[in-house]
C-alpha cells in the first residue's frame, strides 16, 4: 500500500491554511435577506396573539412569519435514515412553545440592524403553562409536553406522547436474578451525566435561494446532506425533486449538525419571498437552541463470583430528550449496547431505558452518542466492584474484558472479529507506568497523584441501516473524478477515501479529484455520523474501484483488439500479457471522449449487516490538591484499536481531539438551568470548555487488528475516543481521595465536599 496507512496531508489543507472562502457564510451572496428567530422567554406556553404591525414598518423588513404561515405538518429534525426512529413532533413554528428559546417567529430583512430593531417591536401575548423541568418526574406526568393529536412515531420504539415518553424498551438475556444470586460481590449505584455542548467553531448556518428552474437550493453546514433534503421536503410539504442541498466545508460538527437546526427558517423565507436568505446563529443561540448531548441518569448493578468473574450486569437508563425527540430513541441504546459488551464473561444481563420529554432545549447527537454516558456509568461501577472485592480494578478488567472471537450478546450477538482490547490495556499500562503509580503517591506538598483506567468500544456505522456510495469516472488524459456523498466535517474523510481509491487504482493521489456533496449530482450517502464513513463509505470506494478496473481492462482490450482475459491493468496502462502490446490510461481516457457508447465510470454502494467495534483503553494521571479539591490532569495515555489505521496523522488528531472533549465533559462542562427553565450556560464565559493548558499531556498509540469486513481491514475511530476520560478521571479521583463522584462534571467543589464528608464520617 502506497497511501493507506500513511500520514498523507489533507487534500484541502492548503485552502484551509490560507483562509480561502470555503464555508457557508463565505459563499452566501451579499444581498441575502438576513433571517433571525424570535424566541420564547417561557419554558412552556401557548401563543395567544402576535402583533407585528409596528415591526413591519421598520425600513428594510421584508417579512415576519408566524405559526399561521407554516405547514401544519409534523416532522423531525433528526438526520437519520428513513423511516426515522425519532418521532415526528415538530412544526417549523408552533403555537405551543416548549422551552426557553423555542422559535416563536421568523423575521427577515435587508440588514441585520433592521431585523434586530424589528424583533424588539414584535409583541407576543402568551398563556404561560406549567413546565416539566425535572426529567425524573416527566414520565406519566399530568403535564404533557406534546399533547397534540398529530404527533407521530414511525418506528416501534415504545414512544407514547400521552406519557411524555419518546422511547422505552427492555432487553433481557439469560437468568438475570438467578445469576446475580450466585454472585458473591454485587454493586448497585446510579450515575448522572449532564447535557454537553459540541462547541464547534462554526455555529449553525444556512443560506437558501430559488434557482432558474424554481427549485429551492439550500447551502448548509451539515453532516447529513441527503437527510436535509428529505427533512425539508417533509417540513415544507414539497416534493424532494424541488429541493437541492449543497454542503460546503464544515467548521466542525461533532454530531451537532446531524440535526437540522437552522435549515428550515431561511428555506421558509425563500419559499415565501422568492429571495435568497441566510441565517447565522450567534454563539448564544448555538448554546440555548441547538442539539446538545442527552442528559442521562444510569443505574448499574454488576455482580462477580468469588473468582472475580463478572457474571451479571443490569443497566437502566433514564434519558432526557428535552422538548423534542431528535435522536432520543437511538442515543439511549448505545448507553447499554456499547458498555455491557466490554465484559466478555457475562452470562446474564438486562438493559432497559426510558427516554422522556421535558421543557428544556431538545437534545441531539454528540460524538459518542450515548455510549459516552453509559461507559462512564459502567466503568465507574466496575471500579466500585473491584473496591468492594478488595482487588485492583485493572486486574478485574484484565480478567473479564472481551477478547477476539467472542460473541457479544449485548451487542446484537455480533462477533468480535477484530479485537485488540487486551493489548490496548497492556500497552496503556506500560505507557503510564501503572505498576509504579497505582493507586496513589503523596507528593509531600498537600497534593497527591493517582491513576485511573477505563475501557471503551463504539461501532462502525449502523448495521443493516447505513449506506454509503461513491462514483468514480475516468476523464480525458486519464485522471479520475471521485464523487462522494459523505460529509467531510474536518475529519478528513475526503482525504481518507482518496487514499483508498489511489491504492485500489494504483495511481497517484493527485490524479484523483474529490467532489463534495451536492444532492443533485453526488451518489447517495447517509452522511457523516455513527462513525460510518471510513468503514461504510470506504468499502463503497473499494467496490467501485474493483468495478472500474474491470471496465478499464475491458475498454483497453477493446482498443487493443485483444481478448479481455489476456489483459491486465497496472494503474498506468492496459497490457496484453502474451505480446506486451499496451495502451496507456491517458489514451484510453481520451479515446472514451470520442465515438463511445458507454461512459467509463463506476458506482457502487455498501452496507454492512454488522458494525465492528473499535476498542480503546485510556488511563489518566491526576494531581489532586487535598486542601481545595482541585484536580489537575497531568498525563493521559490512550491506545486505540481501529483496525488498520488508514491515515495515522488524521487518526491521531481524532484521538487527541476526542480526549480533550472527554476531559471537558469530565471536569468542566455543564448546562445549567434556573428554576424557570432558562439556560444560564449561554456563552463560553459560563460554559467552560478546556483549553490546551487544561488537558495536560495527551499521548496516543495504536494497536492494530484486522477487520475482515472493513476496507483494508479498517474500522472506525471518530467517536470512541471521547468515551474513556470521564470514567478514567473519576476512578483516578477515587484512588487519590476515596471520594466516589457519580455525577459529571467533577468539579473541585464536589471533590472537596466529598473529602469533608469522609473526614466527618471517620470522626
Amino acid at each position: 500500500m502506497k497511501y493507506v496507512n500513511q500520514a498523507v496531508p489533507k487534500v484541502d489543507s492548503k485552502a484551509l491554511i490560507t483562509g480561502k472562502p470555503v464555508y457557508t457564510d463565505d459563499l452566501a451572496p451579499k444581498d441575502c435577506l438576513v433571517v433571525k428567530v424570535l424566541r420564547s422567554p417561557y419554558a412552556h406556553a401557548l401563543i395567544r396573539d402576535i402583533k407585528m404591525d409596528t415591526a413591519m414598518k421598520v425600513p428594510g423588513i421584508v417579512c415576519i412569519l408566524t405559526y399561521k404561515d407554516c405547514p401544519n405538518k409534523r416532522f423531525t429534525m433528526a438526520g437519520q435514515t428513513y423511516p426515522e426512529p425519532s418521532p415526528y413532533d415538530r412544526l417549523i413554528l408552533d403555537q405551543r412553545v416548549r422551552f426557553v428559546g423555542d422559535a416563536v417567529a421568523i423575521v427577515a430583512g435587508e440588514t441585520e440592524e433592521a431585523v434586530d430593531r424589528a424583533m424588539k417591536m414584535v409583541k407576543v401575548t402568551y398563556e404561560v403553562l406549567e413546565p416539566v423541568l425535572d426529567f425524573r418526574s416527566a414520565k406519566d406526568n399530568e403535564v404533557l409536553v406534546h399533547p397534540e393529536d398529530n404527533w407521530e412515531s414511525l418506528c416501534p420504539v415504545g414512544a407514547d406522547n400521552k406519557r411524555n415518553l419518546c422511547a422505552s424498551e427492555e432487553n433481557i438475556h439469560g437468568d438475570l436474578e438467578g445469576t446475580f444470586a450466585k454472585c458473591k460481590y454485587v454493586v448497585e449505584e446510579t450515575y448522572h451525566t449532564k447535557a454537553n455542548q459540541q462547541a464547534m467553531m462554526e455555529t449553525f448556518r444556512t443560506y437558501t435561494y430559488m434557482d432558474v428552474y424554481g427549485r429551492l437550493n439550500v447551502v448548509s453546514s451539515t453532516q447529513v446532506t441527503f437527510h436535509v433534503r428529505r427533512i425539508l421536503a417533509t417540513a415544507l410539504d414539497l416534493p424532494k425533486s424541488k429541493i437541492r442541498v449543497i454542503k460546503p466545508r464544515i467548521g466542525g460538527g461533532f454530531g451537532a449538525k446531524q440535526t437540522v437546526v437552522t435549515e428550515v427558517y431561511p428555506a421558509l423565507v425563500t419559499m415565501k419571498t422568492g429571495r435568497a436568505a441566510k441565517i447565522v446563529y450567534t454563539r448564544e443561540e448555538s448554546m440555548i437552541a441547538s442539539s446538545p448531548r442527552h442528559e442521562m441518569e444510569i443505574t448499574v448493578r454488576v455482580g462477580a463470583d468469588e473468582q472475580g468473574i463478572i457474571k451479571a450486569m443490569d443497566v437502566y437508563t433514564l434519558s432526557n430528550t428535552g422538548a423534542f425527540g431528535e435522536h432520543g430513541p437511538t442515543t439511549v441504546g448505545l448507553s447499554g449496547h456499547k458498555s455491557i459488551p466490554l465484559y466478555g464473561n457475562i452470562e446474564a444481563f438486562r438493559f432497559a431505558f426510558d427516554v422522556v420529554y421535558t421543557n428544556v432545549m431538545s437534545a441531539g447527537a454528540y460524538r459518542g452518542y450515548g455510549a459516552t454516558q453509559g461507559i462512564f456509568a459502567v466503568e465507574s461501577a466496575v471500579d466500585e466492584l473491584a473496591a468492594k472485592m478488595g482487588v485492583s480494578a485493572m486486574e478485574l478488567r484484565e480478567k473479564n474484558l472481551v477478547k477476539e472471537g467472542q460473541i457479544m450478546p449485548a451487542y446484537y450477538n455480533e462477533p468480535a472479529n477484530s479485537c485488540a482490547l487486551d493489548r490496548c490495556l497492556a500497552r496503556a499500562k506500560e505507557m503510564i507506568g501503572w505498576d509504579e503509580k497505582y493507586p496513589v503517591r503523596d507528593m509531600g506538598n498537600g497534593k497527591v497523584r493517582s491513576v485511573g483506567a477505563a475501557m471503551a468500544m463504539q461501532g462502525s456505522g449502523i448495521s443493516g441501516v447505513d449506506t454509503g456510495s461513491v462514483a468514480i469516472k475516468v476523464n480525458d488524459d486519464g485522471f479520475y473524478s471521485l464523487m462522494i456523498g459523505a460529509s467531510d466535517m474536518g475529519t478528513g474523510c475526503d482525504t481518507i477515501l482518496a487514499q483508498m481509491a489511489a491504492d485500489c487504482l494504483d495511481c497517484e493521489m493527485d490524479q484523483i479529484i474529490v467532489s463534495g456533496v451536492d444532492t443533485d449530482v453526488s451518489p447517495y450517502d447517509c452522511g457523516s455520523y455513527a462513525s460510518s464513513t471510513t468503514y461504510v463509505t470506504g468499502m463503497a470506494v473499494v467496490k467501485t474501484c474493483e468495478t472500474l478496473r474491470k471496465k478499464i481492462v475491458e475498454r483497453g482490450a477493446q482498443y487493443l483488439e485483444i481478448p479481455e482475459e489476456e489483459a491486465e491493468f497496472d494503474g498506468k496502462k492496459v497490457v496484453h500479457l502474451p505480446s506486451g502490446k499496451k495502451i496507456s490510461l491517458k489514451e484510453i481516457g481520451n479515446r472514451v471522449m470520442c465515438s463511445s457508447n458507454d461512459p467509463l465510470m463506476a458506482s457502487e454502494a455498501s452496507s454492512s449487516p454488522i458494525s465492528p467495534p473499535p476498542f480503546m483503553a485510556g488511563i489518566a494521571e491526576i494531581e489532586l490538591d487535598k486542601e481545595t479539591g482541585k484536580v489537575e490532569l497531568i498525563d493521559y495515555v490512550a491506545v486505540v484499536d481501529c483496525g488498520t489505521v488508514v491515515n495515522p496523522a488524521l487518526a491521531r488528531v481524532q484521538v487527541e481531539g476526542g480526549i480533550a472533549q472527554g476531559i471537558g465533559m469530565a471536569l468542566y462542562e455543564d448546562v445549567v438551568y434556573n428554576k424557570d427553565g432558562k439556560n444560564f450556560s449561554n456563552s463560553f464565559m459560563q460554559y467552560k470548555i478546556p483549553t490546551r493548558l487544561d488537558v495536560g499531556t495527551v499521548r496516543v498509540e495504536f494497536e492494530s487488528s484486522y477487520e475482515p469486513t472493513g476496507p483494508f481491514g479498517a474500522k472506525s475511530i471518530g467517536e470512541i475516543v471521547i468515551n474513556t476520560p470521564s470514567p478514567a478521571i473519576a476512578n483516578a479521583i477515587y484512588n487519590a481521595s476515596h471520594v466516589r463522584l457519580r455525577e459529571l462534571p467533577m468539579t473541585a467543589e464536589k471533590v472537596y465536599m466529598g473529602m469533608q464528608k469522609l473526614q466527618k464520617a471517620e470522626v
